[in-house]
């Protein structure tokens, strides 16, 4: 393209101080460095995550910064070393990468790779430790490694999944975070058979993403577990045939769900981050089968307590990271699952406004309207 290997000015909305409404600024992109895609993003979405840094109420603060990660695009140019992309090929950015070269990578268990695992902190590209970002000569930090909130942004080749460019950016492109780790958590790590019951505890995205995922897997009863009964009805729509609200009895929720299924669940996955329903969707699942698998991010200074004998009567309890997706090896066959018809991914954008309303799309985060809410790029 006309552009390649010169500096793009276009708008992005900005992070200046923790907590505080983004700006829309214009700010210069730099050129891709050795192993680097500059990325023109069509479509992006917002995330809790997103929500969480901006906030920066329980980490280290890094401003200025460019949010996001969640998001579709097309290349715009690739930097030195980089054969894998090119120009106008369509790609999800994802927060975690894919070097293929690490021993995470070249196993099959797991998808935590050495070079480019997530990284909160970092805001700045690995290659030269330097950001992309400028506005007049002043540096603006990146967000794990994605930072989508920029009409063109810099990527690392390891945390792009090239995808097939028939899908429309403008819903696939909630696969790149949370969909794919709830879905993934409940297929790739809980893994319930078809006639399964499985208890799914809190109803946000991520956790509809894994009762999306226990529908897909042929489950025959689906329990959500929230402490809003609103979130009933929608749960409906990804395959929940009972609900259970925690505030509605007298005895721990565990053996509420252990009566209800005569022994307890096949599988239950976890989506709060909160350590008690952690506790609970372990100590619910049969004993000499279940399996409970942990997806949410629990507080830093949490500790996980639960009797010895339930690890010896056969329970298992499993986490997950990114649902045990390789982003770029796995990424596009979940896009796939959705051109076949088989994942629906409507069901997860409740919400669209242009990207220059994009303290909108906060606003309905933080009064917990709606799951994802998409912002078109170009107005």
């Amino acid at each position: 393209m006309a552009t390649a290997g010169k500096v793009i000015k276009c708008k992005a909305a900005v992070a200046w101080e923790a907590g505080k409404p983004l700006s829309i600024e214009e700010v210069e992109v730099a050129p891709p460095q050795a192993m680097e895609v500059r990325v023109k993003i069509l479509y992006t979405a917002l995330c809790h995550t997103d929500v969480y840094f901006w906030e920066a109420k329980g980490q280290t603060p890094v401003f200025p910064r460019i949010l996001g990660h969640e998001a579709g695009g097309i290349v715009e140019s690739v930097g030195e070393g980089v054969t894998e992309l090119a120009p106008g090929d369509h790609v999800l950015p994802v927060f975690t990468g894919e070097c293929k070269e690490c021993a995470h990578c070249k196993s099959e268990e797991s998808n935590m790779c050495d070079l480019l695992r997530i990284n909160v902190d970092r805001g700045v590209m690995i290659g030269d430790g330097k950001s992309r970002f400028s506005i007049k000569g002043q540096p603006i930090f990146h967000f794990v490694g994605t930072s989508t909130f920029s009409e063109y942004t810099v990527i690392h080749v390891g945390c792009l999944a090239k995808i097939n460019p028939e899908a429309p950016l403008d819903k696939v492109c909630v696969l790149s975070c949370g969909i794919s780790t709830g879905l993934g958590a409940t297929l790739n790590v809980a893994k319930p058979v078809k006639g399964s019951t499985v208890a799914i505890f809190g109803l946000g995205a991520v956790g509809l993403a894994a009762m999306e995922g226990a529908r897909l897997a042929g489950a025959s009863r689906i329990i959500g577990v929230d402490l809003n009964p609103a979130k009933y009805e929608q749960a409906k729509k990804f395959g929940c045939t009972d609900f259970v609200n925690p505030k509605d009895h007298n005895k721990p929720v565990q053996e509420v769900l252990i009566e209800m299924t005569n022994g307890g669940v096949d599988r239950s996955v976890e989506c709060t981050g909160n350590v008690n329903a952690m506790i609970s969707a372990f100590e619910c699942v049969h004993d000499g089968w279940g399996v409970a698998v942990l997806v949410g991010v629990p507080h830093k200074e949490d500790q996980f307590k639960t009797h010895p004998m339930n690890f010896l009567n056969e329970k298992t309890l499993k986490g997950t990271f990114f649902g045990n997706y390789k982003p770029r090896t796995d990424l596009p066959n979940v896009v796939e699952m959705y051109m076949k018809k088989e994942l629906e991914v409507e069901k997860f954008i409740t919400h669209s406004v242009p990207f220059s309303e994009i303290n909108t799309a906060f606003d309905l985060m933080l009064k917990g309207e709606g799951l994802r809410c998409i912002m078109r790029m170009e107005d």
